[in-house]
Order: C-alpha cells, then sequence, then structure tokens
C-alpha cells in the first residue's frame, strides 16, 4: 500500500522560507513522476512543480525561480524548497506520484497521478 505523506507546512511571514517534506512509503521511487500541488478553497488544484524519474523538473511560472523540488531516492522523500514566499503562496500543499508515467511536467494532466498525500497547509502573512 502507498502512502505518501507530507510535512513541513506552517505559517510564516513574507519573505520567508519553508521545506516541505513528503515521505513516501510501499512506492517504488524510481518507478515515475512525482510533484507538488496546491490548493486554495474555492478554487481549483494548481501544479507547482513536477520532477520525473530521471530527475528532470518543471516549475509552474509563479513558483519559477523561488521554488525548489528535489528528491531523496536513499530516504525516499521529496521535498519542496520554498523561498521567497508570497501571501498568494497559501494553500494546502499535497505531494503526488504516478507509477504509470516516468516522463511528466506541469503540462501533464494531473489525473495522472494515483497517488496522493493527505496535504500540509502553508500560510504566508503580510
Amino acid at each position: 500500500q502507498v502512502q505518501l505523506v507530507e510535512s513541513g507546512g506552517g505559517s510564516v511571514q513574507a519573505g520567508g522560507s519553508l521545506r516541505l517534506s513528503c515521505a513516501a512509503s510501499g512506492y517504488k521511487f524510481r518507478s515515475g513522476c512525482m510533484g507538488w500541488f496546491r490548493q486554495t478553497p474555492g478554487k481549483e488544484r494548481e501544479v507547482v512543480t513536477i520532477t520525473s524519474k530521471d530527475g528532470r523538473t518543471s516549475y509552474a511560472e509563479p513558483v519559477t525561480g523561488r521554488f525548489t523540488v528535489s528528491r531523496d531516492n536513499a530516504k525516499n522523500t521529496l521535498y519542496l524548497q520554498m523561498n521567497s514566499l508570497k501571501p498568494e503562496d497559501t494553500a494546502m500543499y499535497y505531494c503526488a506520484a504516478t507509477d504509470q508515467f516516468g516522463y511528466c511536467g506541469v503540462q501533464s494532466p494531473s489525473s495522472i497521478y494515483n497517488y496522493w498525500g493527505q496535504g500540509t497547509q502553508v500560510t504566508v502573512s503580510l
């Protein structure tokens, strides 16, 4: 049984940083794409960043240059380093993974991800 467990969310002032973690169990870490998504109440879930199984990454325009995704294959953990946070980054952040697709980008539909975490809240205040 695959489980994705996010952690690291919290409240921070604008300009600050947070690092999110997504610990994966039961998932063959290099088997497919993984990524981070976010959602605020009343809005559709949006992609933040995607990493393919070979380590290639892509980012949504609003976070490019501020967020960095990385993966520690030995620890089966995906990270999201978020710097220069803005109030508009406030959202529930979700980790997602697929074992069906190995090469993905931010343009890939979210429906390809068959595993999702429960989310971790990030709140950025002025």
